[in-house]
């Protein structure tokens, strides 16, 4: 295959997992645009490129599947498998089938993929945004790895040690996108509050004020482990303009026995310290969290001290995940609750959810709220505000990018209705 026909040529992603693997996903696609090929649906794709995510047993054997329904394309893509699946079990992604490539280093994927193809070398760098193919709101990985070894969790060992990309890298990348035209940009990693330069050791404060000085408009922090809720990030935060004041705090449970149980580097009255800090120096906080239901540990009063706790600390918005068995993990080996029970706490917790979300919905109405939109239908613009919510402005022409300040008038659903 030649060179001269890498336009003819198209790559499909399919990715599974968190969000940082989103981005992983969209870094390989720019470096792949750059090459000249088209992103395009598996279908009609000459390479699949799969992320992965090994999680849970039930994400192994989602990855699985998505391997497997990519090798019976009718095309015959060659499938690129890489993510955290990919770098815990190659042999057994591998043996899949015979057109199946592993790739454990995500840096190497794109290079992978212009090997097989016979692409050309960029010309220069895809920037991820402006165009159909990428959001308009932006997340940048600036870090990878963790070393915390919660009982129930598997990264460490498929994601490896804390690390951090380089502060100036970093920076440069959102002055690409400024000039792009982006107006958030959102920071993103396994294990946020370990992000250190290097070279420097400049950590996570010192990164969002190098960040807020390229003149980005909104700087959002994708999620933040409770024990990294510094009064110094707290300082840089508050400091920043440009910041949104919402942050996401995994919790996990509210009972210390379970959190105990669970590896976790702190109680609920340290999270309820750290919490009210977090409040009093981001004024109009809005904080959403993880818990985890049905944590081998929990008994009935572990659950009823989550559900108090939960309702004590007045969340926006609640994920609720069911525990679900890793192999491999401490956790695994304990004696586990019956399917049914695990299931029955989730649902209790979200319900207590949706009860404290419909509550921080309604307090919108009435209120002026600024949105940057991301869609638009003819005279309907949708978009996100500064403290995450999806607003839908009907009656007026507004412009993909473009931020507004709009009046909310009422709530559908998960969605804000403005004017």
């Amino acid at each position: 295959m030649s060179e001269s026909d890498s336009a003819e040529l198209k790559v499909a992603f399919r990715t599974l997992g968190c969000k940082v693997n989103r981005v992983e996903s969209e870094s390989i696609a720019a470096e792949l645009l750059g090459r000249g090929v088209s992103i395009a649906e598996e279908t009609e794709a000459d390479v699949v490129v799969i992320n992965t995510c090994t999680v849970t047993a039930e994400a192994d054997a989602k990855a699985r599947k998505a391997v497997r329904h990519a090798v019976r394309l009718p095309r015959g893509p060659l499938v690129v498998v890489t993510g955290c699946l990919a770098a815990v079990d190659a042999e057994a992604v591998r043996s899949l089938g015979a057109r199946v490539v592993v790739e454990p280093d995500k840096t190497q994927v794109a290079a992978r993929v212009a090997q097989h193809l016979a692409l050309a070398k960029p010309t220069s760098p895809t920037v991820r945004a402006g165009s159909a193919a990428f959001r308009t709101r932006v997340s940048i990985k600036i870090q990878d790895g963790c070393d915390n070894f919660c009982t129930y969790c598997i990264v460490p060992h498929a994601r490896g040690v804390p690390r951090g990309e380089p502060l100036a890298a970093v920076v440069a990348e959102v002055d690409l996108l400024v000039t792009a035209g982006v107006t958030e940009v959102i920071l993103t990693g396994i294990n946020l509050g370990r992000y250190r330069d290097p070279a420097s050791g400049a950590d996570l404060a010192d990164l969002i004020r190098a960040v807020a000085a390229t003149g980005v408009s909104r700087l959002r922090l994708s999620s933040i482990e409770p024990p990294d809720l510094t009064p110094r990030l707290l300082a840089a935060l508050a400091e920043t303009p440009s910041a949104c004041h919402q942050l996401h705090v995994p919790l996990q449970s509210g009972s210390d026995a379970v959190l105990s149980a669970m590896g976790r580097a702190y109680t609920t009255s340290r999270y309820r310290e750290l919490v009210l800090a977090a409040r009093e120096a981001l004024p109009g906080l809005t904080l959403t969290t993880d818990i985890i239901a049905g944590f081998p540990t929990e008994t009935a009063q572990h659950h009823a001290e989550t559900l108090a706790f939960v309702e004590e600390i007045g969340f926006s918005k609640l994920h609720v995940f069911r525990y679900s068995v890793r192999p491999g993990t401490p956790a695994a080996e304990l004696v586990q609750l019956e399917p049914s029970v695990r299931a029955e706490r989730a649902v209790h917790l979200r319900e207590l959810g949706e009860r404290q979300r419909s509550a921080f919905l309604d307090a919108h109405v009435g209120t002026l709220t600024e949105v940057l939109v991301e869609t638009v239908d003819g005279d309907t613009a949708t978009g996100t505000t500064r403290d995450y919510v999806r607003v839908s402005i009907v009656g007026t022409r507004l412009a993909r990018g473009e931020v507004t300040c709009a009046e909310v008038i009422g709530v559908d659903g998960g969605l804000l209705l403005a004017r």
